[in-house]
Parts: C-alpha cells; sequence; structure tokens
C-alpha cells in the first residue's frame, strides 16, 4: 500500500472518508441503463461499465474488461489474484492525482455517481451461504449461558464449527427485515405455539466472498486459501433465539436463522488490508495445535486488524432527532479460527467453493464486556440494554434499526471503510 497517494477527487483525501484511494471497493449499484459494478471513492462511484465500453480499461485482459460489463460481480471474482491485481491497478491510475493526465480526469470525472444518488444492490449472486462459530469468546460465553460448567463443546478448539445458512434470503443493507414467525416453547408450556419471535436478535459478522473457488473433489491447501477470497464485507445473522432454542436440537440451526441475513454492498478487497495485518489466532498454551492441514505457513499474518461497532436506534429515537446508541465495540482480530482456516476446512472433505459463495464467521465478541456481538450475551448477563430515549430492550423491537460499522485505521495509515450494514426490524402480517 502507497500511503502518500491521493486522489484527484478530493473528498477521498480525508482522514475521516471511509473510501480513499487505498480502498477502492466494489459494489453493484442501479442505474437508469441496468444494474452496473462500482468502484467507492470518496463519496462517490466509479462506474466501471462506463469505464469499460468507453476504453478506459483498454490494456486488461478482454475476460477483465468484459466481467467489469457485468451486472454482478461473479464473473471478476472467477478470474482470481492477477486479474484482480491489474484491474486495481487501472483504477488507481484512473484516480490518482498524480498519475491521472488532465484529459483522463476529463473522461472519468463524468462516470463518478454521488453515493446519494445510487441505489445499493447485492453485490454478487450469492449461490452458497457457510456461517462459522469462529470466536471463543461469543462461543464461551454463549454456552455458559446453557452449561455453565463446561461452556465449549469437546469440538471447538479442534474443527471450525460452522452450519449451512439460507442464500435466498440474504438482502442488502437498507432492507428492511420483518419479524419471523415460527414455532416457540417456554419452559412452563407444555406444548409449542405458532407465532411472532419474540427474542430477535442481530449477530456481528465479517463475510468472505469466494473468488475462483475449486473443483468438486479437490481440496484448498492453507497456503493457498487467501487466494480465493476476492474480499470482505459486513455481515448481520438476524436471529430468532426463541425459535431456535427450541428447534435447534439435533440438527442445529434452521427456521430461526434462514429468514434474514444482511450484508453491506462494499467489498473490501484482501488487497486493501495488507497493512493491517495482524497475528493469526492466539491459542492458549494448553489448547491443542490444530491439525496439520490448518496449520498456516502465514500465521503471522492471518489475522486482520480491523474494530467493528454496533449501533442501535429505536423509532422511538428517531423520532426525538436522538444519535444512535454505540452498544458495543469489538474487533476481527479476536477471532480464534482465520479466514484461512475457514476456507480451507470448508473445502477439505471435497466440497466445491464457488465464485460468490459467503463464508460468514459467526458472530464476533471481544473477552471483555462492551465487546459482545449480540444482545443475546449482553442481556443474559448484564441485564437488560438502557436506551438514551428510557427504553430497555432484551432484544430487538419493531421499528428498532441496528448498524454495523467496520474499519481499518493505524497511525500513518489510511482509514479503509467498509460502509454500512443497517437493517430496521418491522412487523409482519400474520401468514395464512
Amino acid at each position: 500500500m502507497d500511503v502518500s497517494r491521493r486522489s484527484w477527487v478530493e473528498e477521498a483525501n480525508n482522514p475521516a472518508c471511509e473510501f480513499p484511494i487505498q480502498n477502492l471497493p466494489y459494489g453493484v449499484f442501479r442505474t437508469d441503463g441496468g444494474k452496473h459494478i462500482g468502484v467507492a471513492i470518496g463519496a462517490r462511484i466509479l462506474d466501471l461499465h462506463a469505464c469499460a465500453c468507453q476504453g478506459l480499461l483498454n490494456g486488461l485482459l478482454a475476460e477483465v474488461v468484459g466481467a467489469c460489463k457485468a451486472e454482478v460481480l461473479n464473473p471478476l471474482m472467477a478470474l482470481g489474484p492477477a486479474a484482480w491485481s491489474a484491474l486495481r491497478a487501472r483504477i488507481t491510475e484512473l484516480l490518482d492525482a498524480d498519475e491521472a493526465h488532465e484529459s483522463t480526469r476529463r473522461r472519468v470525472e463524468p462516470l463518478l455517481t454521488p453515493m446519494r444518488e445510487a441505489a445499493m444492490e447485492l453485490p454478487a449472486q450469492i449461490g452458497d451461504y457457510t456461517d462459522f462459530y469462529a470466536s471463543i469468546h461469543h462461543a464461551t460465553r454463549v454456552g455458559r449461558l446453557f452449561r455453565p460448567e463446561n461452556p465449549l463443546l469437546p469440538n471447538y478448539k479442534h474443527v471450525p464449527i460452522g452450519y449451512h445458512g439460507r442464500a435466498s434470503s440474504i438482502v442488502v443493507s437498507g432492507q428492511e427485515i420483518c419479524r419471523p414467525w415460527g414455532q416457540t416453547k417456554s419452559a412452563e408450556a407444555s406444548a409449542p405455539v405458532f407465532g411472532p419471535t419474540r427474542a430477535m436478535d442481530y449477530e456481528l459478522e465479517i463475510g468472505a466472498l469466494i473468488g475462483p473457488g475449486n473443483a468438486l473433489g479437490m481440496p484448498i491447501a492453507i497456503e493457498e486459501a487467501e487466494r480465493h477470497v476476492f474480499g470482505l464485507c459486513l455481515v448481520n445473522d438476524w436471529s430468532a433465539r426463541d425459535m431456535q432454542a427450541w428447534e435447534y436440537q439435533p440438527l442445529g440451526p434452521f427456521l430461526a436463522k434462514n429468514f434474514a441475513t444482511t450484508i453491506s454492498p462494499w467489498v473490501v478487497p484482501v488487497a486493501a488490508l495488507e497493512e493491517y495485518r495482524v497475528r493469526g489466532p492466539e491459542r492458549a498454551p494448553d489448547d491443542p495445535a490444530p491439525l496439520e492441514y490448518l496449520q498456516s505457513p502465514s500465521a503471522e499474518r492471518d489475522g486482520f486488524d480491523v474494530t467493528l461497532q454496533v449501533l442501535l436506534e429505536s423509532s422511538k429515537m428517531r423520532e426525538a432527532g436522538m444519535d444512535p446508541l454505540v452498544v458495543s465495540v469489538g474487533n476481527l482480530r479476536t477471532l480464534y479460527w482465520s479466514l484461512a482456516q475457514m476456507v480451507t476446512h470448508h473445502a477439505s472433505n471435497g466440497c466445491n467453493l464457488r465464485p460468490g459463495d459467503l463464508l460468514a464467521t459467526g458472530t464476533i465478541s471481544g473477552e471483555r464486556n462492551g465487546s459482545e456481538g449480540c444482545l443475546l450475551e449482553i442481556t443474559r448477563t448484564q441485564g437488560p440494554l438502557a436506551l438514551p430515549s428510557g427504553e430497555q430492550r432484551y432484544f430487538l423491537e419493531d421499528g428498532d434499526r441496528v448498524t454495523f460499522r467496520a474499519q481499518a485505521q493505524r497511525d500513518g495509515l489510511p482509514r479503509i471503510g467498509f460502509g454500512a450494514c443497517a437493517g430496521t426490524v418491522v412487523e409482519r402480517d400474520q401468514p395464512g
């Protein structure tokens, strides 16, 4: 990363900007001509479809130029790191204050759309979605609620636990989330009832969108795993805790999880986070070492120092003009299993990952209070959450809006932001 680079798009040079020239995340936005791939720079979006059509990407391989004309990122994801690097270098040239000639700027300027005027879409066609359980602090805190003497199950420190989610209900940030209906059963009841969940929760996660992937039957070696990660986004895996408690045994999450998952519209390339790499997951001295296929040769750099933030606002707070409440602040570096280990384990049995597949980390929580990634952890151990409006929350109420934000930032380095991952809970009419 060249930290000295500046863009001729002036707002991108503001230290508080989430999308400097060192970031350049990809997304898909709707225009009069349909859905176009774009790159965020400052408060604007560079239209890559238009760049390709106007010859600004000439010199790149034809398949790269063709991928920029697609309506989703999947064709670009399939091309792999060499193609991604070449395209990133060209986009940087077009936006760089020193490298872009005045004639280039005049050609590029009309292809920039203000973000406030853009409608964002899902960045990829997500064929499959897998959710992991990679935060040991989350697993321990939740496990302690149900198994105080033995919060972690015996396999946790040996295998990256995950489950297959539902890709069809993944939505982009900003879409309303209908409160789901399902079966619940209280401890006192003799039989279950069907109705709206009364324990709606959020889960703060990071998602990895897969690039080339692997052929069926062919595993991905740990040293090759990150070559299959196109980029990262924010994920909110909405959960109905009361439905989950009733249906969880014996096969795990089902209707309590698959009604909606929100992702942020911007996909941050791994290349934008190189300067924010940190040592991979730390293990206690008496923890078992990972099995050989999960032992990374680059463990010193397998983690990412990305700060994660959860904000909550009720409808009453919005009506009063109150700022959202910062509920918690965590960090991606606290995971027990790395992204590379998750990719490798997922494909270790020969399962084929495909371009656009989403692998989420599971709820990311830190060890200390104030770093929890869901309400279940907060309210079951510390009591109800107090809102500045005088309201209290054990779980989400209708009208509550949850927003996730993430950024990588260090002294002397640009801020790499992820944008917002937001959703508002709304009431749904009774089915039938």
